[in-house]
């Protein structure tokens, strides 16, 4: 696309644009194995610049919304899912991230269980992809998509951040399969589950999953504190 001498003027003096923008991660089966897998929803862009390719939800920030306001209701405007964990993740404001002008970025990212994932809008302009076989999007969204992979994998280590991708009841191997999704790559079953049942804050409850094939597995709750990891209690 062409841009005049005034235009790129115009453009150098004129403020820096504001958006938000989200990451959303859920669990979904694999196509081909049926074991879960990590996804994020993707918005397809109808207008310039980047027409036709697939972004991250997101918008401009209102002048009468806070940041996490805006976050929630452009994830409830595009997809319809209100997630119960929205934390910021980073601001993006490299100088070139759009051709037609300055914009920075606040990017929130979400985690969603499949429950809630399941009742996600979809159509011909929002659709779920899998977060390792994302092709080409808009704008410098593949390194936010890349940056938010690598804050999720660390803060696999501590906190309640993998019970996010769970129901309130889970099995240790449902436990194990959210690891595995992350990390991208598979655990030993006898060293995680040993490793898990050390850990305090998971609590048997008595109950036990139905309607497999085999014995039934026994059910388990995360008890420890539901809100912010060590690195991101200043959030607002």
């Amino acid at each position: 696309m062409y841009y005049s001498s005034a235009n790129v003027s115009e453009r150098q003096a004129a403020p820096p644009s504001l958006a938000i923008s989200t990451v959303i991660f859920a669990l979904r089966p694999s196509e081909s194995s049926g074991r879960p897998t990590l996804w994020l929803p993707l918005v397809r862009r109808i207008r310039e610049p980047f027409k036709g390719l697939w972004a991250l939800p997101g918008g401009p920030l209102r002048h009468d919304e806070s940041l996490q306001s805006a976050a929630a209701r452009n994830l409830q405007e595009t997809t319809g899912l209100a997630p119960r964990y929205l934390e910021q993740l980073y601001a993006f404001g490299g100088l070139h991230r759009s051709p037609t002008q300055r914009v920075v970025s606040i990017v929130y990212w979400a985690l969603v269980q499949p429950t809630e994932a399941a009742l996600a809008d979809e159509s011909e302009n929002v659709r779920w992809f899998r977060a390792d076989r994302l092709g080409e999007l808009a704008f410098d969204h593949n390194a936010i998509v890349d940056y938010a992979l690598g804050r999720l994998r660390n803060k696999l280590a501590y906190g309640s951040v993998a019970y996010h991708l769970l129901g309130e009841y889970f099995t240790l191997a449902q436990v194990r399969e959210v690891y595995e999704a992350v990390l991208d790559r598979q655990l030993d079953p006898a060293n995680f589950r040993r490793q898990l049942k050390s850990t305090p804050e998971i609590e048997e409850t008595g109950e036990y999953l139905q309607g497999g094939k085999h014995r039934p597995p026994r059910l388990y709750r995360y008890t420890g504190r539901p809100g912010l990891d060590p690195d991101n209690r200043s959030t607002p």
